[in-house]
């Protein structure tokens, strides 16, 4: 007998094939650690050698990019006018509100895998395996292009487009009239190299790069507010006022320079190498984008000062504010850092990939060719190489740019799935946890145990025991209407129906969230049917946030995982703004963006179909009931005489 009648095997079709893709892992704890180190069969762990100034380099650097060395002028002229402050302020914070989410994630669940890995955890194997597949078209994409970005930058740093050597400067092939650049690939290359050392000497690389990138930011910060107080700060002073543009012009400005935030979550990829992650990881993540919204605020609001936003260059609107005051040499010293930028936001492109590669290879969808961890470096090896080589041939003989907004899409399915993974594990956390067959007799010793002291068949297969409701009312003379009320009241206090009204309330708030967010941004819809789908996705979205307000949270959260580290605040407020802010951007990135990544995503289903499903680590495996997990280890590390 066990607590499940029949282990998972749902390599079928039908309704087995369909429990398949909603099948969870179970979260990180001790038990999991312990045992995957003293079976045979576990797989290695990564080196434990990162400290917050670690994760501070990892996150600025893969945060700020060349990009915001040109954005400034673009948003600017196009959007926010001298109001760019403002519009990194939103973007700001509208990023936080997914840093929060993370933090508590990652402290909770500090294993290599990052969203993939949560998704896995708390929504279920199919939501997991297209946030994996998602990241991992993001950061392939995403390192190519950065690499291909420096090339320009080094010509510029040293004279001019011919003057690098030969062997690096771009050239045409004629037979087929492709441009291929050398120098990207020579770089992909070098810092392939560094990761495969060690995760705590490529960091501090990073680190060095990141810092020489600050100092360039800080000197224009620094010499610009100089420049801005000397001559009374020309941008500022216009007859249109501070917001050329309006509200809506300042709106429209966060949300593109939104993702010039993407980057902190590299972060929580590294969850597993990091010394203490329920402290460390949440303050690596929390200063890192406080560190890059302030150089982001101060840089916006220095350059827009010193020069009318119609005026600005957009193409290098901080060289070209500097040179209109006379200053031409600041263009080497701001050329240097958009150069660093771009190294350091390549190591944070490639850093990531092959622990997600390897995430998943551990659980089974991928081969197991990527779960291998050098013995010596302690770093994913193959995994790394195989990332370096692919990004190194894309970035030697492809234009990746018109493929740049399908880096966006990663980011933003995994920020809305991990703020998704906060709610359930808040209201709906996983109560049965997956057990491999090998515990099958430690399961019947334990199950065995509850029906000689409680009677045969009062924890047996799929069984939940929940606590009773108290009732709401102890009165004895009481009016019909508030005896109805109380019976009301005592149907929600009851944990069973608690849960099962907290996971549909959760589904068609993301409905209704969906909704409004698709009615809102087809502005070629008929109107009518438009504000009617509107009205339909605020009240879904409303209904849900206060019933959820409303509804108790589930006490097993707080024995979810590693305690111990950051709770999120503000739920479920702050989970469900996150979700509306990336869905809507998610939504507006296009449809030829959104063309290319389907033809990604299917090619991915194809490969979980005929792969990943069968090969899941979840395809033979036992479900019990969660509370009883400890006992089951114990009876597993001191087995009855």
């Amino acid at each position: 007998m066990g607590f499940l009648g029949d282990s998972q095997n749902n390599g079928g079709g039908g309704v087995g094939g369909l429990r398949a893709l909603v099948r969870r892992k179970q979260v990180d704890s001790a038990h999991t650690s312990s045992s995957s180190s003293s079976s045979g069969g576990g797989h290695q762990r990564l080196s434990k050698s990162l400290s917050v100034l670690h994760l501070i380099a990892i996150g600025v650097g893969s945060t700020i990019g060349a990009g915001v060395y040109i954005l400034v002028g673009t948003v600017a002229r196009e959007h926010s006018g001298p109001a760019l402050t403002f519009s990194f302020l939103i973007a700001g914070i509208a990023a936080a509100l997914s840093a929060f989410c993370y933090a508590e994630l990652a402290s909770r669940c500090p294993s290599a895998g990052s969203a993939y890995h949560y998704s896995y955890i708390c929504v279920g194997e199919c939501a997991a395996w297209l946030v994996g597949w998602a990241l991992i078209l993001e950061y392939t994409i995403g390192g190519s292009a950065v690499a291909r970005g420096i090339s320009p930058n080094l010509a510029l740093l040293f004279g001019g487009s011919s003057s690098l050597p030969w062997f690096l400067a771009r050239q045409t092939i004629p037979a087929i009239g492709v441009v291929v650049d050398p120098c990207a690939a020579i770089l992909v290359f070098v810092v392939t190299g560094l990761l495969c050392v060690g995760i705590k000497e490529s960091t501090f690389v990073q680190g060095i790069v990141t810092s020489a990138n600050v100092c360039a930011m800080i000197f224009v910060i620094v010499a610009g507010g100089y420049l801005g107080f000397k001559t009374g700060w020309p941008g500022y002073q216009l007859p249109t006022g501070y917001f050329p543009f309006g509200a809506d012009g300042m709106l429209a400005g966060a949300s593109t320079v939104f993702f010039a935030f993407i980057g902190f979550d590299s972060v929580a990829s590294a969850a597993e190498e990091v010394k203490n992650p329920q402290r460390d990881l949440p303050m690596g993540i929390g200063l890192a984008l406080t560190i890059c919204c302030s150089l982001y605020m101060l840089v916006s609001a220095v350059i827009v000062g010193l020069v009318p936003y119609y005026a600005m260059d957009p193409d290098t609107p901080i060289s070209s504010a500097f040179e209109s005051h006379g200053i031409h040499w600041a263009a080497y010293i701001i050329t240097i850092g958009a150069c660093t930028a771009l190294c350091s936001t390549l190591m944070g492109s490639i850093l990531p990939q092959p622990r997600i590669l390897m995430a998943m290879a551990r659980d089974g969808l991928l081969p197991s060719f990527f779960s291998d961890v050098n013995k010596k470096t302690q770093v994913p090896l193959k995994g790394t190489i195989v990332t370096g080589l692919l990004a190194a041939f894309l970035a030697f003989f492809m234009d990746v740019e018109q493929l740049s907004g399908m880096v966006s899409v990663g980011t933003l399915l995994a920020f809305t799935m991990v703020a998704i993974s906060v709610l359930i594990l808040r209201y709906v956390p996983p109560d049965e946890v997956p057990l491999p067959t090998s515990f099958q007799d430690a399961i019947d010793s334990v199950s065995l145990q509850y029906s000689n002291t409680g009677g045969p068949g009062e924890i047996y297969v799929e069984t939940k025991v929940y606590a009773k409701p108290v009732p709401v009312l102890v009165s004895k003379a009481t009016s019909p209407l508030i005896e109805k009320v109380a019976g009301q009241l005592n149907f929600f206090t009851d944990e069973g129906n608690r849960r099962t009204i907290a996971g549909w309330t959760i589904m068609f708030t993301c409905i209704g969230v969906l909704v409004v967010s698709s009615a809102a941004s087809c502005v070629s819809l008929y109107s009518p049917l438009r504000y009617a789908l509107c009205g339909i996705g605020v009240i879904l979205l409303l209904s849900g946030l206060i019933l959820l307000t409303w509804i108790d949270q589930d006490d097993a959260r707080h024995k979810f995982g590693h305690t111990g580290g950051f709770i999120c605040p503000f739920v479920p407020l702050l989970p469900i703004a996150c979700i509306l802010i990336n869905v809507y951007l998610l939504i507006n990135l296009g449809g030829a963006t959104w063309v290319r990544v389907s033809i990604w995503l299917a090619i991915g289903a194809v490969v979980y179909t005929f792969y990943g499903r069968k090969h899941s680590s979840l395809q033979n495996v036992v479900y019990v009931p969660a509370a009883h997990v400890d006992e089951i280890y114990k009876s597993v590390s001191s087995p009855l005489p």
